[in-house]
């Protein structure tokens, strides 16, 4: 009788082991999904900013070949009283 007891209280401690490590999992891989998620939607305005950058970079390298920039070297250097 006491080692069917014993082995009840095992068994028991078992499943409420096995049990906690699946609840962990469990709650360890909806975490993942979420990063995973929140991580896509920085990448994706990452992607979107670095496009506006670049065509703001085309769009300023395209003026300026168009109306070149004034040129400093050809003014001395400034004087302030």
């Amino acid at each position: 009788m006491d080692v069917i007891f014993v082995v009840a209280i095992a068994l028991v401690a078992g499943v409420l082991f096995l049990l906690d490590r699946m609840l962990r999992a469990i709650h360890e891989g909806r975490r993942r999904r979420v990063a995973g998620s929140r991580l896509a939607a920085a990448a994706a305005r990452a992607e979107v900013e670095a496009a506006q950058r670049k065509a703001a970079a085309d769009k300023s390298a395209a003026l300026t070949a168009v109306l070149p920039a004034i040129g400093q070297e050809d003014r001395g250097p400034r004087r302030v009283a």
